[in-house]
């Protein structure tokens, strides 16, 4: 019985390949346009690197060319270069964005290496990177005339630096969400190891409400490139570790945050995946991750919390999810100013009659919505306190991974009894700010370590599945 379940899947598995592979021979070529961002909290600069026509073909459905979320500190616009008309877009953000809030981006200057793809054109075409103002409005803050004919264009490249693994394949990636998970700080000896976590968190995703929902709209790929060193660098325990993507540790100064910093080896290391997200899975245990909307996320793999880690930083990453919580400590610079945030799930409440979700709030739901509040942020103090005593003395992850068990469990408690316990509203709380930002319900995967996304959050994914597998009857 197993073999014969075996030999099932193996055979739904190469047919779909198959229809995945006629489709993309099908699809123009993929181009990407590779520049540099550089300034500082005051100023910025645009110079562009380089051109390239990607191994592999457009994976997106060109009917859905346009994206209309409004999701993104910045958007890219692909317009004929004659004419202006619109051909392409996609909001995104960028670590130079993050970068610049913090102190450092105060005293001095730094350049960050940054890519946009699109779906080759049959004409001469500008590129526009916008900008949101203070007002949330997009401006025009760069723009580059690219000619896929001329000649500095490059169009070979070598071999796939390792195996592209099939994890999930739904369907031809015109028609599906593709996401691609690659690994960080795996030897050659733990690759199957990579396997096996790549498999286990993509599981567990689509088990998580509203992916399970659309799991069959998702394709899963992954690929490491070995490494020599198992895990990545964690450069305030003195730990470095050469590996292709660079992912690290330690990101703006938080020893929790894990990014890469060279966008550069990323995406040529990418681009030999039919993608649309990426997750990176760093072969470490200890609690981190990190995720930019439009970019990649990253998460610790052996972590006893690797099931959360995967898909909050992936909410960052895919539906441009901000972070509700508001006790752990940050890199970022608070600000006096409460400017309302383009992030779906996170208000500033300067107009309560125009709550950007208020069309799911009862009636009788009071606005701000009353939350045990003073007795969360108490036990927060004291839980956080003990939290950077632990890292303080370098003591064991499973202390660490205890601590956030305690910590979940006292709230559940807390909750459990409040009166709008699962109502929608605006709690007042979010967005790494204990006052002037307001979330939409009391619990979300985006707010603790709880196991589900609040419905707020669940329909900004939903909007954003729409925008590359949409369902019958839903527009995009």
């Amino acid at each position: 019985m197993a073999m014969s379940m075996f030999r099932s899947l193996a055979c739904a598995l190469a047919l779909a390949a198959a229809a995945h592979a006629q489709a993309q021979a099908q699809a123009p070529a993929t181009i990407r346009v590779d520049y540099i961002h550089s300034g500082n909290a005051l100023a910025e600069q645009y110079a562009i690197e380089r051109v390239l026509v990607e191994p592999l073909p457009w994976p997106g459905d060109l009917a859905h060319n346009l994206d209309t979320t409004e999701r993104g500190q910045n958007k890219l616009e692909v317009v004929d270069a004659k004419t202006g008309d619109l051909l392409y877009s996609r909001g995104f953000s960028t670590v130079f964005g993050e970068w610049r809030s913090t102190d450092e981006a105060t005293k001095i200057s730094r350049g960050f290496h940054e890519s946009v793809r699109f779906p080759r054109q049959d004409k001469p075409v500008r590129v526009r990177i916008l900008k949101r103002d203070e007002r949330n409005q997009f401006s025009v803050a760069w723009s580059v005339d690219v000619d896929v004919d001329a000649p500095e264009v490059i169009r070979k490249q070598g071999p796939a630096p390792a195996p592209l693994i099939p994890i999930r394949v739904s369907g031809p990636s015109p028609r599906k969400v593709d996401l691609l998970i690659l690994g960080d700080g795996y030897t050659g000896a733990d690759m199957q190891k990579f396997e096996a976590d790549a498999r286990r968190l993509a599981d567990h995703l689509f088990a998580v409400a509203p992916f399970r929902q659309r799991a069959g709209d998702f394709n899963v790929w992954a690929m490491a490139v070995p490494t020599q060193e198992s895990g990545v660098s964690r450069p305030s325990t003195g730990v470095h570790h050469a590996s292709a993507l660079g992912a690290r540790y330690d990101i703006f100064g938080s020893e929790r945050y894990v990014l890469t910093l060279d966008n550069r080896a990323l995406r040529d290391i990418a681009q030999y995946a039919p993608y649309e997200f990426i997750e990176i899975l760093v072969n470490n245990d200890t609690y981190g991750g990190g995720g930019i909307f439009g970019q990649f996320s990253t998460a610790a793999a052996s972590n006893d919390w690797a099931n959360y880690l995967f898909v909050h930083e992936f909410g960052h990453h895919f539906a441009g999810l901000a972070d509700e919580y508001y006790t752990s400590p940050v890199a970022y610079q608070s600000s006096s100013a409460r400017p309302e945030p383009w992030e779906p799930n996170v208000t500033a409440l300067r107009d309560p009659a125009r709550l950007k979700w208020r069309q799911y709030v009862k009636a009788g739901t009071p606005l701000p919505t009353p939350w045990p509040k003073a007795a969360y942020d108490e036990h927060a103090r004291a839980y956080q306190a003990r939290r950077v005593a632990l890292r303080a003395a370098n003591r064991p992850e499973s202390e660490t991974s205890a601590l956030f068990r305690e910590d979940l469990e006292y709230s559940n408690a807390l909750f459990s009894a409040a009166p709008y316990r699962h109502a929608i509203g605006a709690f007042e709380g979010a967005n790494y700010e204990a006052n002037g930002y307001y979330r939409p319900q009391l619990q979300c995967i985006m707010f603790d370590r709880s196991e589900t996304f609040c419905d707020i959050c669940q329909e900004a994914i939903i909007t954003i599945i729409d925008l590359y597998a949409p369902q019958q009857g839903r527009k995009p």
